[in-house]
C-alpha cells in the first residue's frame, strides 16, 4: 500500500515528538521535573514509529518528484537524511525500551543518559531532514500539486510558475516574456477574472497598450458586486487612461475610489503622479 499522500501530514508529527522527546530526556536528567521522564520515553519511541512511517512515505511519494529535471539531487539528499534520523532514532528506541526493562534497572540511568547523547545527534539530523525537505518543496516544488492526483491541483501548480516567472521577467526588464507567460496563462483559465485582469494589467505595463485595456475593460460592468474586483477594475481604469494620455479622466476615477477605499497608498500614490 502507497503512503505517499501522507507524508506531509506525518513528518510534520514526527518533527515535534522527537524534538519534544529529546528535550524531555535532557529535562529529566537534570532532575527537575520528574513528569518528563516517562512523558520523554513515550515521545520517542511514538515519534521513532513515525519516523518509519514518514521514510516509508517519503519512499513511496519520491518517484515522480525526482523526474522533475533538476529535483533529483535534492530529493536523494532529503531522503538520505530522512533514513540516518530514522536509525539515530532506532537506537534511541532501543536503548528507552532498555531502560524501562526492570530487570535493567541497575542499567537505567547509564541508558537513558546514552538515549539523551544520541538523541542530540538525531535531533541534528532530523533538523538536516526538515531543512532538506523544505528546500525541496519550496525551492523545487516538490509534491506540490500531484499529492492528491487531482489534474486541476497540477494545472494550479502551472498557472502559479507561469505567474512568479511572469512577474519575474517583469521586475527583471523583460516585458516581451512576461506578456507572453501571462499570454500562457491566460489561454490555459479563460474564465477566470484573476486571470483576465492579470492580461489586462499585461497589455497596459507589458505592452503599453491603453487603448486595448479600455477595451477589455469595457466588459467589466461600471461598479462590478466584489469590492476586490472593483478596486481592481478602478485601478487598471486610471492607468489605462494615464497611459493614452488622458491624466483627467485617471484622477477622476481615482479621486471616487478614495471614497470607498480611504487612506489607500495605491490610489494616493498614482494621484500623486497625476498631479
Amino acid at each position: 500500500m502507497s503512503l505517499a499522500s501522507l507524508h506531509p501530514q506525518v513528518v510534520h508529527f514526527v518533527i515535534a515528538l522527537l524534538f519534544a522527546g529529546v528535550l524531555f530526556r535532557w529535562i529529566f536528567l537534570t532532575g527537575r521535573a520528574a513528569f518528563t521522564g516517562p512523558a520523554a520515553a513515550a515521545l520517542l519511541l511514538a515519534g521513532t514509529l513515525g519516523a518509519v512511517v514518514a521514510v516509508k512515505s517519503g519512499t513511496d511519494a519520491h518517484g515522480p518528484v525526482e523526474r522533475v529535471p533538476g529535483a533529483r539531487t535534492a530529493v536523494v539528499e532529503h531522503e538520505e537524511w530522512g533514513e540516518r534520523t530514522r536509525n539515530i532514532f532506532l537506537v534511541v528506541a532501543a536503548l528507552e525500551i532498555g531502560a524501562l526493562i526492570p530487570a535493567a534497572a541497575r542499567w537505567r540511568k547509564g541508558a537513558q543518559v546514552a538515549s539523551a547523547l544520541v538523541g542530540l545527534a538525531g535531533a541534528f539530523s532530523l533538523y538536516e531532514a526538515a531543512e532538506h525537505g523544505g528546500e525541496l518543496v519550496y525551492a523545487y516544488a516538490g509534491g506540490v500539486g500531484i499529492r492528491s492526483g487531482n489534474p486541476d491541483d497540477v494545472g494550479r501548480l502551472l498557472v502559479a510558475g507561469l505567474y512568479h516567472q511572469a512577474m519575474l521577467d517583469r521586475k527583471a526588464g523583460k516585458p516581451v516574456d512576461a506578456a507572453r507567460l501571462i499570454d500562457q496563462l491566460a489561454q490555459r483559465s479563460p474564465e477566470d477574472t484573476g486571470a483576465r485582469l492579470l492580461t489586462i494589467e499585461s497589455l497596459i505595463v507589458d505592452k503599453q497598450d491603453g487603448q486595448a485595456a479600455l477595451a477589455a475593460l469595457a466588459r467589466f460592468p461600471a461598479r462590478p458586486d466584489s469590492r476586490f474586483v472593483r478596486f481592481r477594475v478602478g485601478l487598471l481604469r486610471a492607468d489605462a487612461f494615464a497611459l493614452v494620455g488622458m491624466p483627467d479622466s485617471a484622477k477622476a476615477i481615482l479621486q471616487a475610489m478614495a471614497q470607498e477605499f480611504a487612506n489607500n497608498r495605491a490610489i494616493e500614490d498614482r494621484l500623486g503622479k497625476l498631479k
